[in-house]
């Protein structure tokens, strides 16, 4: 089959890079435009244009896909079937309804849950023990097109995003494959969504990373690992610095005295009191500095036994 692969970040390459691996047509890849990033604002392309590159696989990066302006090229390449991997924008019905094996999507969790921008994050954040793939046909909606094949993926209790996002994208890379191959040899069998079953998982916003220490040990610890190690949880100390969480463990489950945000102990952690619990700060980045044990950051001096975390002025 002529497959065209349209994704964006390294979540994507880990199936473009299955595809190539195992010799698959892929005739084009089509990415995000290149964006301006870091202190010099300089223009860096999307992971999957520079894996693309690498492979001698043709590039595409329209600015806009609704207004018709990627269809004259669309029908040059004339795919078979279009693989969608996070690649962030809407697909409109020109793009949706042109191969004759449609749109698939791999997306990183078992819909109808988590339908949306962040589904591995929310899942982590939600305190899930377990969250898998789905590749689905793709329809106008927002991920409500027809499931086609899943698998489950364990998440660990002290699992973050990072190594969830390489697990899910190992998995969802070999649910490709599979889906492809049963889509050639026709053994499919689209099953429609229930919505009534569905929960959406929005995109990460600054008052998602806000640490709300009024809440139980294990519902900071998910947060905190669920937003590790982009963009980082937070929380500001007395003297409101910022102060960012890379790493984190739950501590005592009871015995606690203390209000929520008080430090508690400090030493190779920063124990904090939560409305539940305790939980254990390992690794830090404060403002304006490196990322650092707390360990180091303790040596520094900058907390004290009864300072009150996230209390703002």
């Amino acid at each position: 089959m002529r497959i065209l692969f349209m994704g964006t970040p390294d979540y994507a390459v880990f199936s473009l890079k299955a595809l190539c691996e195992a010799g698959e047509n892929v005739v084009g890849a089509v990415t995000q435009p290149d964006k301006p990033k870091g202190r010099g604002y300089e223009l860096q392309p999307p992971p999957v244009k520079v894996y693309a590159n690498e492979q001698g696989i043709p590039v595409y990066q329209p600015e806009r896909l609704r207004n018709g302006e990627f269809d004259d090229t669309l029908r040059e390449i004339d795919p078979d079937v279009i693989c969608v991997v996070a690649y962030g924008k809407i697909l409109p019905p020109s793009i949706l309804d042109y191969p004759r094996y449609g749109c698939i999507n791999v997306h990183g969790s078992l819909l109808p849950r988590y339908r949306g921008a962040a589904p591995m994050q929310r899942a982590i954040m939600d305190g899930l023990s377990e969250t898998g793939v789905t590749t689905m046909r793709m329809d106008v909606g927002l991920d409500t097109g027809d499931m086609l094949l899943e698998c489950r993926v364990p998440i660990g209790e002290n699992d973050n995003f990072e190594v969830m996002h390489d697990r899910l994208g190992e998995a969802g890379a070999s649910l490709l494959l599979k889906t492809l191959g049963a889509l050639e040899r026709g053994d499919l069998v689209p099953r429609p969504q229930d919505g009534a079953l569905a929960t959406y998982a929005a995109k990460i916003e600054k008052v998602d990373c806000r640490i709300d220490f009024s809440a139980s040990a294990d519902q900071v610890h998910n947060r905190i690992r669920g937003l590790s190690p982009i963009p980082l949880a937070f929380t500001r100390t007395p003297d409101q610095r910022l102060l960012k969480v890379l790493e984190s463990r739950v501590g005592r489950k009871s015995g606690v005295h203390g209000a929520p945000g008080t430090v508690l102990s400090l030493g190779e952690s920063v124990e904090v009191a939560c409305g539940e619990g305790t939980v254990l700060l390992l690794r830090l980045l404060p403002e304006g500095k490196g990322r650092m044990s707390a360990a180091d950051y303790v040596r520094g001096r900058r907390l004290s036994v009864g300072d009150i975390l996230g209390k703002e002025l």
